[in-house]
């Protein structure tokens, strides 16, 4: 017994004198899943780099992008006028200058800046309305029924013609109110995340439905727990992954849309540039200057697809069931 009680001593101090592990972190975990990502991390990147380029370009390119310079219009970009040998180059305007002498590095400035901020601001809005009614219509099962059919009668909704008609109705009163500019970027964001919060909706209320039947929800709910703190503590931090994914995607999607809007004619002012209504502005002189039409369509579309891979790399890295893949 002695001899048994020595060696249990002695297993005890070994077991002692071995170096302790930090426990590793779930988001060390997620990290290192995404950085094997390639396309995200260039994805990230450039979404970093174009969000930069418009809130710092304007401490560095310092060109009011509405001033008109009627003497220096139709300037071509100094690598295109350089390649056709044009001899009207002006170097102060790297990219060139529009039919009225605006200057087109600060207009696609100018333009980011409206477009990504509508952008941002409409995700945020879809992601507040979607996440409350999934949520909403998981946890509460008799208001599931009536919060689904909602979501199925927005689903079946012809979204761009429902837009022009919401801007045709509303953009009067809006500008009124709070000025040409400022009403419309209330109505197009307040259009475009009231039409796009359906599928974080349904993505939600999934994973929702899945969690309240969990063991510590029961455990919660079995101490007198209210349905508030439930959600506000348990389901709540359990969904953030698939929120941050369905963001990406909202973000995308409000660029694409706003852009849609403006290139209809429907959007800012004609004098407020944003990328879409630039490329509008190009199309009538695409032929003869087909520069102005690729470069807001190229920020347009790598912006979309950074955001989608950015997206792809976060759903891959926050699943725990793919982790590892």
């Amino acid at each position: 017994m002695t001899d048994q009680n020595a060696e249990i001593e002695d297993f005890g101090a070994l077991k002692d004198k071995e170096p302790q592990k930090e426990p590793r972190s779930q988001w060390k975990d997620v990290w290192d899943q995404f950085r094997k990502h390639k396309g995200a991390l260039i994805g990230g990147g450039f979404l970093a780099f174009i969000t930069l380029f418009v809130l710092l370009g304007p401490l560095i390119w310092q060109v009011d992008a509405k001033a008109l310079d009627i003497r220096n219009k139709d300037l071509r970009p100094i690598y295109t006028a350089l390649w056709d040998g044009d001899a009207k180059v002006l170097w102060s305007r790297p990219l060139g200058t529009d039919n009225l002498g605006r200057d087109i590095m600060a207009t696609l400035i100018a333009g980011g800046q409206a477009s990504l901020a509508v952008g941002w601001a409409a995700m945020v809005l879809s992601l507040v309305i979607g996440t409350a009614v999934g949520v909403t219509s998981g946890y509460f099962k008799r208001l599931d029924g009536i919060l689904m059919r909602i979501t199925d009668l927005f689903l079946s909704l012809p979204i761009l013609p429902l837009l022009l008609v919401a801007v045709t109705l509303f953009r009067q009163p809006l500008r009124a109110a709070f000025g040409p500019e400022g009403g419309m970027f209330i109505l197009i964001v307040g259009v475009i995340g009231i039409t796009s919060w359906m599928p974080t909706a349904r993505i939600v209320r999934g994973e929702i439905l899945a969690l309240k039947e969990r063991e510590f929800v029961l455990a919660a709910r079995s101490i007198g727990t209210t349905p508030f703190l439930i959600i506000r503590r348990h389901l709540l931090p359990n969904v953030i992954s698939p929120i941050m994914v369905s963001a990406t995607l909202g973000l995308a999607t409000a660029i694409i849309t706003e852009s849609a809007l403006s290139f209809l004619g429907v959007g800012f002012p004609s004098d407020f540039p944003t990328w879409g209504k630039l490329l509008s502005d190009a199309v009538p002189r695409m032929e003869e200057f087909p520069e102005r039409v690729m470069l807001p369509g190229i920020l347009i579309s790598l912006t979309v697809l950074s955001v989608n891979y950015l997206g792809d790399g976060l759903r891959d890295a926050l699943d725990p069931r793919i982790r590892g893949r």
